[in-house]
């Protein structure tokens, strides 16, 4: 019984701010296609598998290549549910087919600028470390240290007062979470193991993060992505 590598994209039908988010048209093509062939081209994974609570993506996605094992039951798909949940849920399901899963990936569906090598390089990371997850960041565009608060007059002031005389250059770098992707062994997803508290993070370039949660969001994504294509060309 071969050990598996499997990406599971949890990409429920309903969105607040971006109606239809995950099939939603973008440059061209439904929002989760560039999930599914990111995972494709990577080259690493037995099975590519779409968790979802929707019909529409169910069919598309298994047009273009992807599992739909088991559809993702409601109390799994509404805004409050967290991520580990998700993938431990579908990992149970898919084995119930007797595959002997042993690493993960969770892809989530909206990363148009999602580079493959990416995946590959935080799987060799994960092999390092298997039991830690593994997720690409980046840095903050300014000093977190620097950060300022507004009073209700609109007075300027130092969130961190101790690091205002401080040069910019000499304080620690700050990363954020790219919200792309998440390696883990199958056991931490199962055993509920917390993401953020439990992991190592590959740095990857600013120019291909975008979170996309408004409309405003998806229309810098599509500028960016267009950006990059033409940069590639």
């Amino acid at each position: 019984n071969i050990k598996m590598n499997i990406a599971i994209i949890p990409a429920r039908g309903g969105s607040k701010r971006i109606k239809r988010k995950n099939i939603k048209l973008f440059s061209g093509k439904p929002m989760i296609y560039f999930a599914i062939e990111a995972a494709r081209l990577s080259g690493i994974f037995d099975k590519i598998i779409v968790s979802t609570d929707d019909e529409e993506i169910a069919q598309y996605s298994s047009s273009i290549g992807a599992e739909i094992p088991f559809i993702r039951p409601m109390n799994l798909s509404d805004d409050h549910t967290p991520t580990v949940p998700v993938i431990s849920h579908a990992i149970s399901e898919c084995k119930k087919n007797n595959w002997n899963i042993e690493n993960v990936c969770c892809i989530y569906p909206a990363v148009p600028l999602l580079n493959p090598r990416h995946i590959t390089d935080a799987f060799i990371l994960l092999l390092e470390s298997p039991s830690k997850y593994i997720f690409p960041v980046t840095s903050f565009p300014s000093a977190i240290q620097r950060a300022l608060k507004s009073d209700n007059k609109g007075n300027a002031n130092p969130i961190y007062p101790e690091y205002s005389q401080i040069r910019t250059q000499d304080l620690e770098p700050a990363f954020f979470d790219a919200g792309q992707f998440y390696w883990g062994h199958a056991n931490n997803w199962t055993n509920n193991k917390s993401i953020h508290d439990n992991a190592r993070i590959i740095q990857i370039p600013e120019d291909k993060v975008v979170d996309i949660d408004t409309p405003e969001d998806w229309d810098k994504a599509e500028l960016i992505f267009k950006y990059n294509q033409e940069k590639n060309i």
